[in-house]
């Protein structure tokens, strides 16, 4: 199971950004719905490994928040108070988002879980994507939010809302690296699915 503990590093400079983000996970199923934990803590527990790639990019897209991901158990039935959460899953979020903390000018991400190894490999796989979401332009989100992933014949339609070219779109799509993004998400799913069940690792 996995858990995601995020912290806003910059509170004082641009205020509470809170309910910003949670209105950006709303939508990402979790057992325990993303809530606050503290002054500067939001947490969840996202229902899938797919589930919490997606609430990691979340919040690196904001670029205020430091991530913390844990993988391992937790106690059932899984609450949907975050105050009511246990399990090593919680643990390793917490030890997660305080590594975090400390990752200078990098990407402010960290995977903690049972198999270090694979959790480091993850860690590295979402930084890349982390990189790739936190440098886009608001020019570019403009574009990609009206995509959806997977779906041909969206750019003229994308254009067309925006009032711009397709050929504008179809740059800010390749400059964005948006289908790069796509195509690796399953990678770092599958890779934390790995984390809590070496088992599973093909040549394990």
């Amino acid at each position: 199971m996995y858990v995601v503990t995020l912290k806003q590093r910059d509170r004082r400079e641009n205020g509470d950004l809170g309910d910003e983000l949670l209105q950006a996970l709303s939508d990402i199923p979790a057992p325990t719905p993303f809530q606050r934990s503290g002054p500067t803590l939001i947490l969840g527990s996202p229902e899938t490994a797919e589930d919490a790639v997606s609430a990691v990019l979340h919040a690196l897209r904001q670029r205020h928040w430091v991530v913390g991901l844990g993988v391992g158990s937790l106690y059932e039935p899984v609450p949907r108070d975050a105050q009511y959460l246990q399990g090593s899953a919680l643990g390793y979020a917490q030890t997660a988002v305080d590594r975090a903390e400390h990752t200078g000018d990098r990407v402010p991400l960290s995977v903690v879980g049972p198999d270090m190894q694979l959790a480091g490999e993850t860690e590295a796989v979402l930084r890349l994507l982390g990189q790739i979401v936190a440098t886009r332009s608001i020019a570019e989100w403009a574009v990609l939010d009206l995509l959806t992933p997977g779906v041909r014949g969206q750019q003229k339609h994308v254009a067309t809302e925006l009032g711009i070219s397709a050929q504008a779109v179809s740059k800010a799509v390749v400059r964005s690296a948006w289908v790069e993004e796509w195509a690796a998400r399953p990678a770092a799913a599958r890779l934390l699915k790995w984390i809590d069940a070496p088992g599973a690792v093909p040549g394990i």
